[in-house]
């Protein structure tokens, strides 16, 4: 009989204990018992067994859930290599790396998901989850156990030198139901060398039957275990999927805002041109004798602060940056290239504004957000414990049968010299009189706290679901009317820099307010792109705190597509086929466009 099937790696032969075999001899018995030890699988095997079986959960539950299965795999570069193989100096070197990458917002997102050190650690909590499942249907699985020994004893004094073997074969089956079956093989052989050999063997069959009728009675108790094993997957893949979803709008919000940094950079370059050029003219007409020294004084003053933000917007940038590349899993010696587009693209088109109610938003959010869900199906979970845990407090009454044969004697008869007439059957009720449930008393206690902190739980994720939806809404109104704003404000200040610098050369303004109207026009800049950045971070927010939003769709910062329901109507979309300064200067400062190169 083989314990592991013929076509696995680790099967091993226990023919020789449990078949008659007259010619059983000492060496045979010996080779059967050493390899049983030698013989072992790898142990990348057991690795592939356990990625097949727990890979294969989860995509039955994806596909009970979404109705897809979505390509899930833990693996990485070092994965398939032993850890022996991996030295630090590799890690060295390939932190040390340097690389000159050219990326726009959706090469972010595939760099993020492939070499994000967080995200990875996502897929192995989900991935550890299904594993933990795995073991938890092992329970209810028919469970084979294949022993095998041998002794020899050779007594210094009188006596003879005498071998055992013995080996045991069974498998047992825990049921849903709260019972247990088993059948299990055995032999025992002893043989004594003395002139003519003599053997003992004793051999036995039995099948064995327990079932609760009260206390475990039923799968709603016995298989509880199971059941919340396997609803914590599908809160872990609820929970997983709502992650990369959080994750990409986390990454595009990064992206934008280091858009944003090099937009202030710009802003604060072109703010120190004019100021530089201000200054320029101003020399010229202190010459001529047309300005005093306090007013160019003051215009210096601007320039040197304006100079001191340009730099310090640099600063901040490049800090924003490696905190970037630190989130993409990125080298910090790989030298970022980013495409403006994606930023240049709003500003042409537009931000898209969002009409919603409130109480639509939430009544959404009951429906789609995975997060709410969970709490929601956590509650049930904590009302089913109070179930099982009274049942604990019942009486046990457990009916029990089993029914075993077995054969003594000299010879190698075995099990085919068994007789029928020689079952030894027996039957019986035990009974568990509830006299000590101290422990179950607590048990039981403790999960009616518990519903209790479930139901509290379950109001405060509502209340918060709700007051986040309604704090999204109002930063998204704020944010547009700042928008709206900003825009007629970058307008005027334009206009008033144009204005104060005509109306100085014809001796009707001071140099303060032409500091003024050029610190207005660079403050009104750098306001409407964070403001474009903040409300498309509150838009796609807003989303998916609902859980309307996919970000595996094209553009999903911006694009319609994105939101799987029609917002005016609360049906869900169709799917859809997705694509993929002169004298003042003591150095020269490097500009926008040589940085960004």
């Amino acid at each position: 009989m083989t314990a592991i099937g013929s076509k696995s790696r680790c099967s091993v032969r226990l023919v020789n204990l449990f078949l008659p075999n007259k010619s059983t001899s000492l060496v045979t018995s010996w080779v059967v018992l050493v390899s049983i030890f030698l013989v072992a699988c790898k142990s990348s095997y057991y690795k592939k067994k356990a990625d097949k079986n727990t890979y294969g959960i989860l995509e039955k539950i994806q596909n009970d859930l979404f109705g897809k299965k979505d390509p899930f795999t833990i693996d990485t570069p070092y994965s398939d290599r032993s850890p022996d193989e991996v030295s630090s100096k590799e890690i060295l070197a390939e932190r040390d790396l340097k690389e000159i990458m050219e990326i726009d917002v959706d090469r972010a997102l595939e760099i993020a998901i492939a070499s994000s050190r967080e995200y990875q650690s996502q897929k192995e909590s989900l991935y550890l989850s299904a594993l933990s499942l795995s073991e938890t249907e092992f329970v209810f699985s028919p469970q084979f156990l294949a022993t095998a020994g041998a002794d020899y004893t050779n007594p210094k004094g009188d006596g003879d030198p005498s071998m055992g073997m013995a080996g045991q074969l069974s498998v047992s089956q825990l049921l849903r139901t709260g019972g247990r079956i088993s059948a299990n093989l055995t032999r025992d052989l002893t043989r004594f060398y003395v002139g003519n050999p003599r053997q003992g063997v004793s051999d036995a069959i039995s099948l064995n039957l327990s079932q609760p009728l009260l206390r475990g009675f039923g799968s709603r108790v016995a298989a509880e275990n199971l059941r919340q094993a396997e609803r914590n997957v599908i809160y872990a893949i609820r929970d997983f999927n709502h992650y990369q979803n959080e994750f990409a709008v986390g990454k595009v919000q990064d992206y934008f805002r280091l858009l944003r940094g090099r937009d202030i950079i710009r802003n604060s370059y072109a703010d120190y041109q004019s100021r530089t050029n201000e200054t320029a003219r101003l020399v010229e007409q202190l010459d001529a004798g047309r300005v005093s020294n306090v007013d160019l004084g003051e215009i210096q003053q601007a320039e040197l602060t304006s100079k001191n933000n340009y730099i310090n917007a640099i600063a901040n940038y490049g800090t924003d940056l490696d905190r970037f590349k630190i989130d993409l899993g990125l080298p910090l010696g790989a030298e970022l290239k980013l495409d403006d587009k994606a930023l240049n693209e709003i500003t042409e088109v537009g931000l898209p504004f969002v009409e919603m109610d409130a109480e639509y938003a939430f009544d959404l959010a009951i429906e789609y957000s995975w997060p709410l869900m969970n709490e929601i199906d956590r509650f049930e979970d904590a009302k089913r414990k109070v179930y099982v845990a009274a049942n604990r407090l019942k009486p046990g009454i457990d009916f029990f049968t089993s029914a075993s044969l077995s054969d003594e004697g000299e010879s190698f008869g075995g099990y085919a010299s068994f007789d029928p007439d020689n079952v030894r059957t027996t039957m019986g009720v035990e009974l568990d009189i509830p006299v000590n449930r101290f422990n179950e008393r607590n048990q039981y206690r403790t999960t009616l706290i518990n519903f209790e902190r479930a139901l509290r739980n379950l109001s405060l994720a509502l209340d918060s679901k709700r007051n986040s939806i309604r704090l999204l809404l109002r930063s998204l109104k704020q944010f547009e009317q700042n928008y709206q704003i900003q825009t007629v404000s970058m307008e005027l200040a334009s206009k008033r820099v144009t204005g104060a610098s005509l109306t100085y050369q014809a001796g009707r303004a001071t140099v303060d307010q032409i500091v003024r109207a050029q610190d207005n026009l660079v403050a009104a800049r750098n306001a409407l792109s964070t403001t474009m950045v903040n409300y498309l971070g509150a838009r796609m927010n807003l989303f998916l705190e609902i859980g309307i939003l996919r970000a595996d769709r094209g553009k999903f910062w911006i694009s319609e597509e994105a939101i799987i329901v029609d917002l005016k109507t609360g049906e869900r979309k169709q799917p859809a086929t997705q694509p993929e300064a002169g004298s003042m200067q003591s150095e020269t400062l490097i500009t926008p466009d040589q940085l960004f190169q």
